[in-house]
């Protein structure tokens, strides 16, 4: 833990940015096979750049899937419904490319096929889950924080309450810390895109005014910077300015750099890839640990070779916030939680199609996600002595 006063930033982005957008139509595609057929194996991942989405990866399913459909449609949901925001679904041209999972991945994952007849991991990787009790849903204030700006971005967008502005926007939000615990926020940037017809000042007084404020509350007094869109103008924003990519928000996908990642995207992929389900299984791990009270902090790393069902390595860090030895709560993860891929996705129903909803603010901190819950409280106390 660092000690003194420091600053940490974190970044969001809406749900109309390039790299998001890809993200939600790769999700929407997971969620339509599974709707269809819960074994399906999914790894999609999007390109968008003006008028066009190019679709591809690989799919092994026993259902049809109309991907232009889910693109459109996926599309028309965050916004993009003219082209002075850089993308039309009505006339956005699709191509798809997508071939069969390879036959040698899949007997890693088969259980039926497998070399260790159980569901082994889909890839070898490390994946990690963090928790603090420094916010109530147990995620790093500065994430939660920029989290929370770009969903109220896009809910007054929606609602009519600031109907200029375009899907595609970004926040940032740095908190001042002493000796590990959050102070208040010093500065928030704010970009969003907006019509032409708009003058920058009301923009800004209107954001600070409708979004900032109503969010950060108490969080920020007289002496924090806002920034609104700092380069005076955001009309061409999008696809049009940017081109977008499945995969490439991973820390915005996870805790905005407080707690370490391994690497690997979420978005487009089945759970048999611990990519995913490895990742979602830390955080469920990491959240009881800090809610049982073992430790202020925690971060779990869990690792995986390809087709093996169990993990190569467990790993925890208290970060000097422990109650119990380190070592001692690893022996309690390996007792009650489920670690085998098979049995992450049966304990967090994985196979169900609920992944869009996480394709954009974040995957972790939100209650209706199940790997969120902290129904392993009670026996971590009970087992490690701690009340």
């Amino acid at each position: 833990m660092i000690k003194g006063r420091y600053l940490f930033t974190s970044e969001s982005v809406t749900e109309g940015h390039p790299d998001k957008v890809c993200d939600q139509i790769s999700d929407a595609i997971l969620d339509k096979c599974l709707e269809s057929d819960k074994n399906s194996k999914v790894a999609v991942e999007c390109l968008i750049k003006t008028g066009a989405v190019v679709v591809a990866g690989e799919i092994t399913t026993e259902c049809y899937v109309e991907i232009p459909q889910i693109v459109r449609k996926t599309l028309k949901e965050i916004g993009y419904t003219k082209s002075s925001f850089g993308m039309d679904a009505e006339t956005t041209a699709v191509f798809v490319h997508l071939e069969k999972q390879s036959s040698d991945i899949y007997q890693g994952v088969n259980a039926e096929d497998g070399k260790y007849k159980e569901q082994g991991a889909g890839d070898q990787g490390m994946m990690f889950g963090y928790a603090t009790n420094e916010t109530d849903n147990l995620m790093p204030l500065p994430i939660d924080m920029a989290h929370k700006l770009t969903k109220k971005l896009a809910e007054v967008r929606k609602n009519g309450s600031l109907p200029y502005l375009g899907p595609d926007g970004k926040s940032q939000v740095t908190v001042e810390y002493n000796d590990g615990k959050p102070q208040k926020i010093t500065t928030v940037v704010i970009s969003n895109q907006h019509e032409d017809s708009v003058e920058h000042a009301k923009i800004k007084q209107d954001i600070i005014d409708k979004v900032i404020k109503p969010v950060l509350g108490d969080l920020i007094d007289d002496e924090t910077t806002f920034f609104v869109n700092p380069t005076g103008k955001f009309v061409v924003g999008g696809p049009q300015a940017d081109a977008g990519l499945t995969g490439r928000k991973i820390i915005v996908d996870t805790y905005g750099g407080m707690g370490r990642h391994g690497g690997g995207a979420f978005s487009g992929k089945d759970a048999s890839k611990v990519d995913r389900s490895g990742a979602y299984a830390a955080r469920y791990i990491a959240k009881n640990i800090v809610a049982a009270g073992l430790s202020d902090k925690c971060e779990v790393q869990l690792a995986y070779a390809i087709g093996v069902a169990e993990p190569v390595s467990v790993m925890v860090n208290t970060f000097g916030t422990g109650k119990i030895d380190e070592q001692k709560i690893v022996g309690l993860v390996r007792k009650i939680f489920p670690l085998k891929p098979a049995d992450i996705i049966k304990e967090l129903s994985l196979k169900d199609p609920i992944f869009k909803q996480t394709a954009a603010y974040g995957h972790f901190g939100r209650d209706s996600f199940p790997w969120e819950k902290l129904n392993k409280v009670d026996d971590l106390k009970k087992l490690s002595g701690v009340q």
